[in-house]
Formats: structure tokens, sequence, C-alpha cells
């Protein structure tokens, strides 16, 4: 497969930079970054972007911490924690904290919080993360208990990780459209301005806590969603851009090759998969016949996407999770090779010798896509290519309207196979496989305090999902990070951006 090139004017922009365009300086203490892809709502529940994760982590705080070098647990709004039982967590809350809005954190915000998020009638977008907790009650005003629907042993880091607590005033007065719009938070930055899904403008907040997350250093951030990665390097050599990540790789090499950048390669935990309609959610479609499913999987080149399209840290993947979440057996896995010949002998069997066609979805890395695309081609997929906004796709794919698709999962960084394995077949709005058995395996993965028997049964639903080939998984993400001189900062595997680690030098 030949590399497509993506159109740069990489070239042309460094003459302009070496004859004299003005870099932006730091007098200001203004970060100015870029966001490719269009956030749906800022309110952390109601978005399951990147983006929104980064946002997430800056404004708000949970109730405890990961470390992301060493996996250590820190206190963070809560100091310490204790299992009452199996299914009740006591916390001992932290009290100095107060919220971007002047109102002191008390008990009664993480009562409501978790109250509002825990109930699936409010809609929070990605239930797994939240659907676990079963309510949350006071025990005085800074010591709150959480109580479980049942046995859940990866609580604790769910509560590092996507669960962030919310004023609970300002919450039942604004909702989640007005979080949105003027988010609150306890958080290392303020947001001061926000212009939906195309500006965010965060102030370091001067009263932030002692917190694990570390303080803040650099005084504003300015974010702008620039969808074009050509238009992004551009502003980084006009100095309108400080900082760009999510790069690709060619367009990284390029810049790690000029003197004024500093490019940082890391890995993430972020998985690329074809998912497929097994369940004929969307139509009795080929894609409920197994030897299909399994012809998709041989169609595909995985090593040489990774060797040509991703580079880095990148990684080929067989699993429906990523190799460092607890229970992710990268052993049970039954694996497909490039076999393009057997690909179209089982589109044969199947009853398509001369192949199919099918609508083909991406939302993101359209060059990734084609590339995908081609491969099904070639077999006799023949594709129709319809690339969409994250939100909208996700929308079709909640309906099940969506026989086929390139999709990327990061797992909340949550360092769990329940984040990603359970997200997708628990029968719930994004399950196409719809499969008893694979559920009954992860019901029991998921609800028992014996490490062994979680897991025994990921492994047993890793090897039932492989080989009945609900999924195509392909290759692990690395992001590309690429910022002025002026700027430190050194990445972590987890692909959240901290501002709290970067400082200007």
């Amino acid at each position: 497969m030949k590399r497509t090139v993506l159109k740069s004017s990489i070239a042309g922009i460094a003459l302009m930079a070496a004859t004299g365009a003005a870099w932006a300086d730091k007098a200001n203490d203004t970060l100015r970054i870029a966001f490719t892809k269009e956030l749906e709502n800022v309110d952390s529940y109601f978005n399951s972007s990147r983006e929104g994760v980064v946002l997430q982590r800056a404004v708000w705080d949970g109730l405890i911490y990961r470390d992301p070098v060493t996996n250590e647990y820190k206190g963070n709004l809560a100091t310490e924690w204790t299992w009452i039982d199996d299914t009740t967590i006591e916390f001992k809350l932290r009290e100095d904290v107060t919220f971007h809005d002047g109102s002191a954190f008390t008990a009664d915000d993480v009562v409501y919080t978790v109250n509002f998020v825990a109930d699936e009638a409010n809609g929070v977008k990605t239930q797994r993360n939240v659907n676990w907790m079963k309510s949350a009650e006071k025990v005085d005003d800074f010591t709150v208990r959480i109580m479980l629907k049942e046995k859940f042993p990866a609580a604790i880091e769910f509560l590092s990780g996507p669960v962030s607590i919310y004023p609970s005033d300002y919450y039942a007065e604004v909702g989640p459209e007005g979080m949105g719009l003027k988010p609150v938070g306890t958080g290392p930055y303020k947001v001061v301005d926000v212009t939906p899904g195309q500006h965010f403008v965060l102030e370091k907040n001067e009263a932030y806590h002692d917190s694990p997350k570390g303080q803040p250093t650099i005084g504003n951030v300015d974010i702008r969603t620039i969808p074009d990665v050509n238009t992004q390097i551009a502003e980084l050599f006009s100095g309108t851009l400080d900082m760009i990540w999510q790069v690709p790789s060619d367009q990284a090499e390029k810049l790690s090759q000029m003197d004024q950048f500093t490019v940082a390669n890391e890995s993430t935990m972020r998985v690329g998969y074809l998912a497929m309609d097994a369940a004929g959610r969307s139509g009795e479609g080929p894609f409920t016949d197994l030897r299909v499913r399994q012809a998709v999987n041989h169609a595909i080149n995985r090593e040489e996407l990774v060797e040509a399209l991703l580079k880095g840290k990148s990684q080929v993947i067989s699993t429906p999770c990523f190799p460092s979440q607890f229970g992710c057996d990268v052993e049970a896995a039954v694996s497909y090779d490039y076999d393009p010949e057997k690909a179209k002998a089982l589109l044969a069997e199947a009853g398509y010798p001369d192949g199919f066609t099918t609508d083909f979805y991406a939302y993101r890395d359209r060059e990734y896509a084609e590339a995908i695309s081609s491969y099904l081609n070639a077999v006799g997929i023949q594709t129709n290519f319809k690339m969409l906004q994250y939100s909208a796709l996700r929308e079709l794919n909640m309906k099940g309207e969506t026989p086929i698709s390139f999709q990327t999962w990061g797992s909340y960084s949550v360092n769990d196979a329940s984040a990603m394995v359970s997200q997708f077949f628990k029968h719930g709005s994004l399950d196409d496989a719809r499969d008893d058995e694979t559920l009954g395996y992860l019901e029991i993965a998921d609800s028992s305090t014996d490490p062994e028997v979680r897991k025994e049964n990921y492994t047993k639903a890793i090897e039932r999902i492989t080989e009945q080939a609900f999924w195509a998984p392909m290759f692990s993400y690395n992001t590309n990070y690429v910022h002025t001189k002026d700027v430190a900062y050194t990445p972590t595997a987890d692909e959240v951006l901290r501002f709290t680690t970067m400082s200007w030098n």
C-alpha cells in the first residue's frame, strides 16, 4: 500500500518563518493550543471525546487521582477512603476547597453529583462511567458514602478518572446545558470564555488547593478548534499557536527536523477498530454472518497500517481492549492474519462470490479510514465512504444504524478492561453484537471482588468476542505533540494534555 501523503505547505511555511514571521511571545502568559475535533458539550458527562477528557481534568476534580506515571492512587477532593462493605465506600473530604464561583466544596456537592449522574434518566453520555453507582449519602459536611449497585472492583479506578464533582446548587440551577456554557469546577483552571465547539479560554485558578495534579504555572490557556492539521501547522509557524497535538506521523517527522520545535511521541490507550453490525440492528445485512466478519478481519493488513501510517509507539492490537488494562488477556484473543485470498473465499462461502456494497463510516483520521476502505475494496467489499462529525456518528451508532464503521476508544484513560470491553459488549446502545454469552462473562468479571475470577471471565469474553469476530481490532494509537521551544512539557501515556505540568522555558 502506498502511503497517502497529506498535502502540506510545510516548506513554504518554513520559508515564511525564516524570512521574519513574528513569533507569539510568552509575555502575556497565554498558551495557545488547537483541538482538531469539535467538542459537543464542555460538561464532561455529556461528551465522550478526548478533547472533553482534557478539559475535564483541567476544570474539575475527582475524589481520587491516579498518578499517570506511578499509577498510585492519591487523595484529591477526598483525603482518605474506606470500604465499609463490598458495595459502600466512605470518603473523608478536604475542608479547604472552593469552586471557581467562590462557593465552598462540601459533601452536598458529592451527593448531588453522584445522584444526578447515576440516574440513567439524566442521560449521561457514557453510562459505563457512572452506572455502577447506586447513590450517595451525606454522613456530615465532610464525610460522604457512595453506594454501588453491586460489587464493582474497578470503582476506585473510575473515581480517579471520569467521575468529576460539580457544585450542587449551581448544577441544580443550570443543568448540563448551562454547565457547558459556563463551566464551574474546583480544578486548576477556570473557564472564562466559551464559544461552543470553537473556542475555550482558561485562566489559572489562583486558589487551587494542594492537589496531586500539581499547581498551574501558566496563567492562561487559549484553545481553538482547527479541524485541518495543515492550518494548525501554519499557525504554529506564524506564532499564533504554541502547541498542537495528535499530529500525523509524516507531518511530525518533518517538524522534528526543524530546530524551532520540540516533537514528542507517546503511546496511548486508544485502540482503533472496525465495529460490525453482527446483531443486525441496521437490518439483516452481510455482517450478521460470521464468515463475513472473519473475512473483514483477514482483509486488513494491521502491520502495514502501523508501519506506514501510525508509526511511533503504536502496536498491532488483536483484543477489544488495550493490553495494559487489567483483564485484557492478549493470549486469549484469536488473531487474524492478513490473508486477502482467505477473505475472498470466506465471502464466497457466505454467498458473496462477487462481494457486496456497504456504507462505511468514520469520524477521524481520514487517511487511516481510506486505507482500511481500500483493503476492504480489494477483497470485494465495496464501501460507500461516509465521513461524519464524531457526535453525529455516535448518534447513528446508538440507534444501530451503522453496518460497519471505523471507531476508536481511549477508555477515558481508565486502566481496566471494563472501561472498553464492558462499554461495548453488555447490550448497551453501542453494542452491535448483543451476544448473551459475552454478557454473562462480563457480568461476572465486572462484579467479582476476586481478581482471578475477574481475569478468568474477561479472558472468556475476549475469546468469545474474537472467535465470533464481532470487531476487527487493528492498532493502538500514539500521539505526536509539537510545540515551540518556549514551552516545556513531557507527555504521559494516557493521552491527557495536563496543563498543570506545562511551563514556559
